[in-house]
């Protein structure tokens, strides 16, 4: 009799919660990365599991399978590596193998780290086993001191170089635990992950991923946890009256009154009623005992920031719920990832019909932008609904030119600096404590969405510093803003051609190296590279890393930065490239034509669209009396192509004769056998029809004529006629 082998009930789920290719359940995401479990599909996998495996690559978009992993080549990659042993357990399903075609060896993922594999987490992903992996070395000199503890968890290390133990390639002092690096890249994530000790971030991360330390692509740890800095958000609402007037306690506020509480406007750590100090029904400025003796009783002169209480600078307002994968490992060829357009029209879902009512001036645009974002029930996914004082114009036409004059009135603003077209971020005491480098970034990102124009006028050295792209190119004093103080010094220095001119340019520009931490004694001439390295991190980025963050916070209202950070390379042009002028053949690929199924009507509809086309390359090169874009206007209600494409896409359809060519008419034409009534038809045919447009569907309705002439004089009647209704400003 066989005996029957009695399974525990939890040993499915058991195997279900072990990683299908290294088979262990830990879930360490620093040292493993994310654990994803399917449980359709019954299977566990770790990230880098996936991202290490030498026969599975992301065919997927990256919300099918596991981050673009499918489901059936994970389980072909298993089946592939349960064939292979693994030099470390000896046990089969080794899906990690030495890059090195001659090296044979091949291991678990978890079992390579403890074998001292090194895996690089860029380009194809390539491991490598300690007798092929790359190293570190150092030159020891005689007056350098080697450190004795991890510059990370300052515990005790050996200075020796080894797989356990590196170093940062910048400043060679800070050392670390490969473990402890790990943990901190996993925590800072891509854009705070750098030196702890000179702070270097471009040549520290190119040396981690080298020497295999995983950084994911993402913000960092602290940035993504809900509510993180709530507590920053509280405000200061007790009496600290020597005696509280207030019925209802010291902790009672009023929104208005005698008993509101108002906060000292130096310290805003202290509070009183007004009744309860003595103070009238309308003030708003009151200093504490403490700061009114701190500034000798002067403190009612100094000024706010801003009219009323200023934000924090670490606010966060209407952050992304859009998730940013982690990283991308894909075949050699290139994924698709779409225009700029459908990139942008995949956030349109998030807007919502109510609207927000917007009166403006055509020079107070931004200053009315301001005011929106900084409304305390501001949602930015709700529609805009504008209206000019000085105009009467139709909703959506309105809401195109105020986008508009949005984006030229910024990049005119305080925050940026340089030529036309190509701005860098301006450095503006004023603008950080009115967080006005938020609000710019927030705005842009509305704009973009709601369907405004493209930016255009962000230098790449900007778009570089915000989105890391071109990734890891340094930047040169050509990409500095033109005609600064900064910049002339540092070209300066770039351009002294012996060591007595360098000598003589580091010596005039003294007071700036001290400020940028580079005041350093030059020996050489070969020195004079990496210090004019040094100078332009520092003006472009070091020196801006505020400003730059509060952009890049503001750049996430409606999941704009992290579409920007997943494609940077189709949005470059988006942000750095002027506009395309409209063209004649653009205008006619964009209108879609929608003829009649009758066929005596297709004929004569196939005849005015070749007078369309006709007239648009007419007007393309000045041979008629109105322009592309007055035409663009008249039919869609923009003067310009917006970045996220026009919805609905615009379309064409015709206009026809009430009475033309009714049933019988041609037969009655040759019963009488005269064609004078057939050219009376034809001219009262060709008088009185003009195009007619319906802007907020994109819809253009063209007139069914008999002759060019007779559509060319009716376009630019009708057109004419709609330009002389809009301001002479445009």
């Amino acid at each position: 009799m066989k005996k029957k082998v009695k399974r525990s009930k939890g040993a499915g789920s058991i195997l279900e919660e072990c990683c299908i290719l290294c088979r262990l359940s830990d879930d360490d995401p620093a040292m493993f990365g994310e654990k994803v479990t399917l449980k359709e599909h019954k299977l566990s996998v770790h990230y880098l599991c996936l991202l290490t495996s030498c026969g599975v690559y992301q065919r997927g978009e990256e919300d099918e399978g596991v981050f673009g992993f499918l489901v059936d080549d994970i389980k072909q990659e298993m089946r592939r590596s349960a064939r292979l042993t693994c030099s470390g357990c000896k046990k089969k399903g080794a899906c990690v193998g030495c890059f090195v075609r001659s090296c044979r060896k091949t291991v678990h993922f978890p079992c390579g780290r403890k074998q001292k594999f090194i895996s690089q987490f860029t380009d194809s992903f390539p491991s490598y086993c300690p007798d092929h992996s790359p190293f570190q070395s150092f030159c020891v000199s005689s007056d350098l001191s080697l450190p004795q503890s991890c510059s990370i968890c300052l515990d005790s290390i050996d200075p020796v170089l080894s797989y356990s133990v590196l170093k940062c390639p910048s400043c060679h002092a800070s050392w670390f635990h490969r473990e402890c690096v790990q943990r901190q890249a996993h925590s800072a994530g891509l854009f705070f992950f750098r030196c702890t000790l000179c702070n270097n971030k471009d040549n520290f991360q190119e040396e981690m991923l080298r020497m295999g330390i995983y950084i994911p692509e993402r913000d960092a740890s602290w940035e993504l946890e809900a509510n993180a800095y709530s507590e920053l958000l509280e405000v200061y609402k007790r009496c600290d009256a020597l005696t509280c007037l207030c019925d209802h306690g010291r902790t009672h506020s009023a929104k208005t009154g005698w008993f509101e509480v108002i906060r000292c406007r130096l310290c805003g750590s202290r509070g009183t009623h007004r009744k309860c100090s003595g103070l009238k029904l309308d003030t708003t400025d009151w200093p504490c005992t403490e700061c009114a003796q701190a500034t000798d009783g002067k403190a009612s002169l100094v000024a706010s920031p801003q009219g009323g209480p200023r934000r924090s600078l670490l606010s966060k307002r209407h952050r992304s719920s859009i998730h940013s994968p982690i990283s991308c490992k894909r075949p050699s060829l290139p994924a698709a990832s779409g225009s700029p357009e459908e990139l942008l029209q995949a956030l349109a879902p998030q807007l919502r019909p109510l609207g927000v009512q917007l009166e403006v001036s055509g020079d107070q645009v931004l200053t009315a932008g301001l005011e929106l974002v900084r409304r305390s029930d501001f949602n930015p996914a709700h529609s805009l609904s504008v209206r000019f004082r000085e105009d009467l114009w139709d909703s959506d036409t309105s809401r195109q030119y105020f986008l508009k004059l949005l984006v030229q009135q910024i990049q005119d603003s305080v925050v940026f600096e340089g030529p036309d077209g190509s701005k860098n971020l301006a450095l503006n005491s004023q603008a950080l404590r009115d967080d006005l480098y938020f609000d710019v970034g927030c705005l842009l990102s509305i704009s973009l969405v709601h369907g405004g124009p493209p930016v255009g006028f962000f230098s790449r050295a900007l778009y570089q510093c915000l989105f890391n792209f071109p990734a890891n190119r340094p930047l040169t004093v050509c990409h500095m803003t033109p005609d600064t103080r900064f910049t002339r010094q540092v070209s300066r220095i770039a351009e002294a051609q012996s060591l007595d001119e360098l000598t003589e340019a580091v010596s005039a520009s003294q007071e700036f190296l001290e400020l940028a931490g580079c005041n350093r004694p030059i020996s050489s001439l070969e020195e004079r590279d990496a210090l004019v390295e040094d100078l332009v991190n520092f003006t472009m980025i070091t020196r801006m890393q505020l400003p730059l963050q509060r952009i890049r916070e503001g750049l996430q209202t409606l999941g704009v930065f992290d579409q920007v950070q997943l494609f940077p390379s189709v949005f470059c042009g988006l942000f750095c490239e002027a506009a395309v002028r409209l063209s004649a053949q653009t205008l006619s690929q964009l209108f879609s034509v929608g003829f009649s199924p009758q066929e005596e009507r297709l004929n004569r509809e196939t005849a005015v669209i070749s007078f369309w086309r006709h007239f648009l390359l007419e007007s393309e090169v000045g041979r008629s009396s109105i322009s592309l874009q007055d035409l663009f206007l008249f039919a869609t209600g923009v003067e310009e192509l917006p970045a996220a494409g026009l919805l609905p896409p615009p379309s064409i359809s015709f206009l026809h004769p009430f009475n033309s060519s009714p049933p019988g008419a041609e037969e009655e034409e040759e019963e009488d056998g005269g064609g004078g009534k057939q050219e009376v038809m034809k001219e009262w045919k060709d008088e009185g029809l003009f195009p007619q447009s319906d802007p907020g569907s994109k819809h253009l309705l063209l007139p069914v004529t008999s002759s060019y002439q007779a559509f060319k004089s009716s376009m630019e009647q009708a057109i004419s006629h709609h330009v002389h209704l809009l301001p002479t400003k445009r």
